[in-house]
């Protein structure tokens, strides 16, 4: 009862802090707005036409994550849809687990990849996509592969695919508005607001000028963080979600254990969409890492928390080191 109460109450925390999400996005792109265009024309009636196209730039951005940020990340990561010719145990597989979470059987598609690795997203369980790679079909068992798709199937029962969806289109969106503002105020604004300094814009103008570049320079970073912190935590309960549904942690864990070591890379992989993946696809070897970016916790402090439900010591430093090494 514990547990379903808890997986109940992650999943009505998802939809409040998907709301606050989006309402706290429009809040900074509206701040950052209003202080981008009072800081460049010296006009408040400036300032308010910049936050008026911020807010709505925020609005769109939402609606389109909400209702369409599912099909960019499949075409991102160059999906295609999975059938019964080519992955038929895999469809069994998502079938079997998909009645055993109680949720609507997704679409399922295929990445053509030898990097072992999936994910799921859309807006809710009953729009759900989940991606696999062929890597992943490839090298894992049975048994294994029931762990990764458990897990995928908890992000969706929890509502994690519809918050990290969000996460990522809204926190590209940030980066985004930051760079163009940037780049005009380089090329263009700049000379502008020497103009209205002379013409007495003020001291404020030149103050919420300069907040308005730190807030350029700063959000993306923030919006970073925000991304890693709400990433983390939500592997964890994924990981004992799968258990719940496949009653088998020791698939799970051997699954963590091959793809940490895997030396493959996910080519279609990049950082606005690292987060949604079973795994970091960035590798610590690839010129694309930073162990202060990472999205997900280190898989052997995963794999730790799967031999404890099976009453196992946890991994030797060695083994630890052997996993670190890679994942």
């Amino acid at each position: 009862m514990a547990t379903t109460s808890t997986f109940f109450s992650q999943q009505a925390a998802n939809r409040r802090k998907s709301f606050l999400l989006m309402l706290s996005v429009a809040v900074i792109l509206g701040g950052f707005g209003f202080a981008a265009g009072y800081g460049t024309t010296g006009d408040p009636l400036g300032g308010l036409g910049f936050t008026a196209a911020a807010v709505i730039f925020a609005v769109l951005l939402s609606l389109g994550a909400y209702f369409g940020g599912d099909r960019m990340a499949l075409a991102a990561s160059r999906a295609r849809p999975a059938t019964e010719a080519d992955s038929q145990q895999l469809l069994n597989v998502v079938r079997e687990l998909a009645l055993a979470s109680n949720v609507p059987m997704p679409k399922v598609y295929l990445i053509d990849d030898s990097a072992p690795n999936a994910f799921a997203t859309g807006r809710d369980p009953k729009h759900a996509s989940l991606a696999v790679t062929t890597g992943l079909l490839e090298k894992l068992d049975r048994e294994e592969l029931q762990g990764v798709i458990g897990h995928e199937l908890g992000h969706v029962r929890n509502y994690d695919i519809r918050f990290m969806l969000l996460i990522g289109v809204l926190v590209g969106g940030v980066a985004l508005l930051a760079d163009v503002f940037l780049r005009w105020t380089m090329w263009g604004g700049a000379g502008r607001r020497r103009s209205n300094d002379r013409g007495g814009g003020g001291g404020l103008q030149l103050i919420l000028m300069v907040l308005a570049l730190v807030l350029a320079i700063v959000a993306p970073i923030a919006a970073r963080l925000v991304q890693l912190s709400v990433s983390r935590q939500r592997e964890y309960l994924a990981d004992a979600t799968s258990v719940e549904f496949t009653r088998n942690p020791a698939g799970l864990e051997r699954a963590l254990a091959k793809i940490a070591t895997d030396r493959e890379v996910l080519e279609v992989a990049n950082r606005a969409t690292q987060h949604m993946y079973f795994a970091n696809p960035i590798r610590k070897f690839e010129a694309r890492s930073s162990s202060l970016m990472a999205t997900h916790p280190p898989i052997a402090d995963r794999i730790d928390r799967l031999r404890e439900l099976r009453s196992m010591p946890p991994l030797t430093e060695g083994e630890r080191a052997a996993l670190l090494a890679h994942g």
